[in-house]
């Protein structure tokens, strides 16, 4: 029983638990049935939603369209009708264009038809009547015309040439180099006389190839302990010079060791001329030439103009260009570059077929100058030059070159000069006496007042300053003054 008894009661427990695990169950699976219920009206609701604001969007986006396509459709409205208004306004235009050409060569051939009509009035052509006319405004009035010529010269003169004075003063007072002229000698200091025979040398055989080296001639005068060395370039004269001090130095005289002598002082020179060439360009701050353009300005050291060292020379219009140039409110650097190289031509003239100023110009464009450079260069001698520096440069030349002291020209061509000025007056029509003043800066007309009135006198003043300028060479300007004066004398008896 006692087993019977256990065995119902597994029975039993077991039936139980059975019963207890299958409620469970069932009751779990409600709750997640449940719960998941839930969960899917939450998810359909929220899908309900998003699909709703989707659409809003959508509808809003679409309102948008909408509207920028209204938008649209109304500019290209308007750009059709404006489009349509140029077109009719270009119409109207080129007829208006058409009408006016037409208009225009109507008034031309009434124009021609007015001439011609005149023309066959006058019984002269048109030329004829405008010389004729002129003519008589000129006879009638002459007297006025001149006196109105001289009112406006006046004015417009006093004004430039105070302004001009202004500039120039103080562009020479900020400038003011010594000027030491040119001489085609120059003279070597001897120990003692006995140094004159060992130069000379046995048959004159030391002095004969000194002269043949150097290209110089050498003067033994009773001068005492000086010999004298001549020579037009200068750079002979000091290639002879030093050599001449080296063998006087060494002692020994004979003809190789002249030749030493003379090889050694000509590349002493070119040293020179490369230093010279530097320290010009150091001095005026420029910076940027060719080394080669830089020792052919070097070279000027050693060439003259009417006795005026052209080196020197060149670094004064150099630095007149640049003061001018300030004043002017020019370009100062293109204005002193092209002041010292203006006559840079003149270092290989020998060599070089042209002018100066063409020689220059050839160099400039060789060594890669600017053309604002190379115009002063070129056209310094013009009496047109193309741009503000190269007018600047020109004056600064001529201001340079007719400074007191600073050209050396010799009596015979200063009285050829004087003679040829006043021949040039003479020659002219009318003209009684000419006299050239002011050491040939100034030359004055007398005209015979019967054969020539004002307004001759004035134009007869000008065709002589052309005759001057086309036939002779000069430095600065010469001033042309016609005079016409009319005497009466009577007497009261």
């Amino acid at each position: 029983m006692l087993f019977l008894w256990i065995a119902l009661a597994l029975v039993g427990g077991a039936g139980t638990g059975y019963f207890v695990r299958h409620q469970m169950s069932v009751n779990s699976l409600s709750k997640a049935e449940r719960q998941a219920e839930k969960l899917l009206i939450d998810a359909k609701e929220k899908s309900f939603k998003l699909m709703e604001d989707a659409k809003k969007e959508e509808d809003r986006h679409r309102e948008e369209l909408n509207k920028q396509q209204q938008r649209l459709e109304k500019r290209e409205t308007l750009f059709d009708h404006k489009l349509l208004e140029l077109e009719t306004s270009r119409q109207d235009v080129e007829v208006n264009k058409k009408k006016a050409e037409e208009m225009k060569e109507q008034i031309k051939q009434l124009k021609q038809d007015a001439l011609k009509r005149l023309e066959e009035i006058s019984g002269y052509n048109r030329e004829e009547a405008r010389n004729l006319l002129l003519e008589k405004l000129e006879k009638e009035y002459g007297e006025i015309l001149v006196q109105r010529i001289k009112k406006l010269q006046h004015v417009n003169s006093e004004e430039l040439d105070k302004k001009s004075r202004e500039i120039l003063t103080i562009a020479v007072q900020r400038c003011a180099f010594s000027q030491v002229g040119e001489i085609m000698t120059t003279n070597v200091t001897l120990p003692d006389d006995e140094m004159k025979g060992r130069i000379i040398g046995r048959e004159g055989r030391n002095i004969k190839a000194i002269e043949q080296l150097t290209g110089t001639e050498i003067i033994v005068d009773d001068t005492p302990n000086t010999i004298i060395v001549s020579a037009f370039s200068p750079v002979r004269r000091h290639v002879a010079k030093r050599a001449l001090l080296k063998l006087i130095s060494d002692g020994r005289i004979h003809p190789t060791k002249i030749e030493d002598a003379v090889e050694t002082a000509r590349n002493e020179i070119m040293e020179d001329i490369r230093k010279a060439g530097e320290d010009a360009v150091s001095q005026l701050g420029i910076v940027g030439f060719d080394e080669k353009l830089v020792a052919l300005l070097g070279r000027l050291k050693y060439r003259s103009s009417y006795g005026q060292n052209v080196l020197q020379h060149s670094i004064e219009v150099a630095f007149l260009s640049a003061l001018i140039a300030e004043q002017l409110g020019a370009n100062v650097a293109v204005a002193k570059k092209g002041g010292l190289l203006h006559d840079i031509g003149k270092a290989v003239d020998h060599k070089v077929q042209g002018t100066h100023p063409e020689i220059g110009k050839d160099l400039g464009k060789k060594f890669g100058l600017t053309d604002d450079i190379i115009a002063p260069i070129a056209e310094h001698h013009d009496d047109h030059p193309s741009t503000l520096e190269a007018i600047i440069v020109k004056v600064a030349d001529a201001l340079s070159s007719s400074r007191e002291g600073a050209r050396n020209d010799t009596f015979e061509d200063y009285i050829q000069r004087l003679e040829e000025l006043e021949k040039i007056a003479l020659a002219m029509p009318g003209v009684e006496k000419a006299y050239a003043i002011q050491a040939g800066r100034e030359i004055r007309v007398f005209v015979n007042p019967e054969n020539i009135d004002d307004m001759a006198a004035h134009n007869l003043a000008k065709q002589i300053a052309e005759k001057i300028e086309e036939e002779l060479k000069y430095p600065g300007e010469i001033k042309v003054t016609a005079i016409r004066e009319m005497r009466v004398v009577e007497y009261a008896r």
